[in-house]
């Protein structure tokens, strides 16, 4: 979903130093978690203290032994650094810290099996070193990936850029016959014309951050605003929704939805000159749901319409665009890339059971039961997404 005003906030997949963070690769967990005292047992798991630095990078791992285990990060040195356990041939990661911070120790707690390890260290500042290769004869060790760079992620970025570009197009033409309809007082056709631009817009989701003030223009709501839904500065699809169901006459809207046009085509017309950060793509694909989850499915975006169960269709339909340029990185690193697609066709049969031709089922029309089903099955969903943003988080690799 295209966020803005109340919608527009900034999602973190991990917190800072000292909070827990569960990085998911397959189903199995690379736990990342805040200070802690080495060699603590009292998880019942083996600890085993290792050191973190550019002249002693995995110092301490003397006594490979298969199985879950924790290793007690310790960094001596004066800089922060990053921490990846990989398989020194295969670079495929099987966990990793970021920001270990000087004098710092953290835990690091992963399944082992047969195969050789070796822990990389990428201080800040400073060429990575790889420390001795640790190897285990017996076991089965848990998921590893191979890491994605930024230079992977140029490709499926620029095809999703132009993709972008073509909707833009698209949004400008819907957008067109709902100011004509509204300049020539036929309400009854502009609230038909509103959804369908609408939705076009909000399938562009994973651009919202490249969309910068524009998007506040086009698709704000009134959060925040002194006068609410009459302030002077709530503009765009929402203001007119607002409109169009509360009553308001065509010359009132005018203004609007004029502004509303000029808005979109001057986006439409800068596009080509944006860039988008290809490192947040993978994030953008769970940030939709996320959002879709947060705002569509709680009514928090309804301005009259009671077409929030539309929009979280079309954020589906946008969330299937970024998937389709990473599947080419994802095949190959997320082995539960099947569970994903069967979530992704789970969600739209939902959403779908509640279009009625052109008509949608308002979201305060649902039965409990269909509220907590949908509920669920979105939440599910954007879970399985976040695997999908860990994976294609950029890691340094030297």
């Amino acid at each position: 979903m295209l966020l803005s005003g109340l919608k527009r906030r900034p999602l973190r997949l991990w917190g800072a130093v000292g909070l827990v963070l569960v990085l998911v690769l397959v189903g199995v967990l690379f736990l990342r978690r805040g200070p802690s005292q080495a060699h603590v047992t009292a998880d019942g798991l083996p600890h085993t203290a290792v050191e973190v630095s550019p002249s002693g990078c995995g110092r301490g791992w003397h006594e490979p032994r298969p199985g879950l285990q924790v290793f007690d990060l310790h960094n001596p040195s004066s800089g922060a650094a990053e921490v990846y356990l990989e398989d020194p041939a295969s670079h495929a990661v099987y966990g990793e810290v970021e920001g270990l911070a000087p004098g710092t120790t953290r835990e690091l707690t992963v399944r082992l099996g047969m195969g050789s390890y070796a822990f990389k260290c990428l201080p800040d500042d400073a060429d990575a070193v790889t420390g001795p290769t640790v190897r285990i004869t017996e076991g089965r060790s848990g998921p590893a990936a191979a890491p994605v760079t930024e230079h992977d992620l140029i490709p499926p970025s620029i095809g999703y850029q132009k993709w972008v570009g073509s909707g833009l197009d698209y949004v400008v033409t819907l957008t067109g016959k709902l100011r004509d309809a509204i300049d020539r007082g036929d309400l009854a056709d502009a609230r038909t014309a509103w959804l369908p631009a609408h939705l076009q817009y909000e399938r562009l989701g994973a651009a919202y951050d490249a969309f910068g003030d524009a998007d506040g223009q086009i698709n704000g709501t009134d959060a925040g605003l002194h006068a609410g839904v009459h302030d002077q500065h709530f503009t765009g699809f929402h203001r007119i929704e607002y409109g169009l169901w509360h009553g308001e006459s065509a010359p009132a809207l005018r203004a609007p939805a004029a502004a509303l046009v000029n808005a979109v085509t001057a986006l439409r017309d800068d596009w080509s000159q944006t860039r988008m950060d290809p490192a947040q793509l993978g994030l953008r694909a769970h940030e939709i749901l996320e959002n879709t989850v947060q705002f569509e499915l709680t009514g928090r975006t309804d301005y009259g319409s009671g077409s929030n169960l539309a929009t979280a269709r079309a954020n589906l339909d946008g969330t299937r665009a970024v998937l389709s340029r990473l599947r080419p990185l994802l095949t190959t690193r997320y082995a539960d890339l099947p569970g994903l697609d069967r979530a992704l066709e789970r969600a739209q049969h939902v959403l779908d059971g509640f279009r009625h031709g052109g008509a949608w089922t308002a979201l305060d029309h649902l039965s409990r039961a269909q509220r907590e089903k949908t509920d669920a099955v979105l939440d599910d969903l954007a879970e399985r997404l976040a695997s999908v943003a860990t994976l294609c988080d950029p890691r340094r690799t030297a």
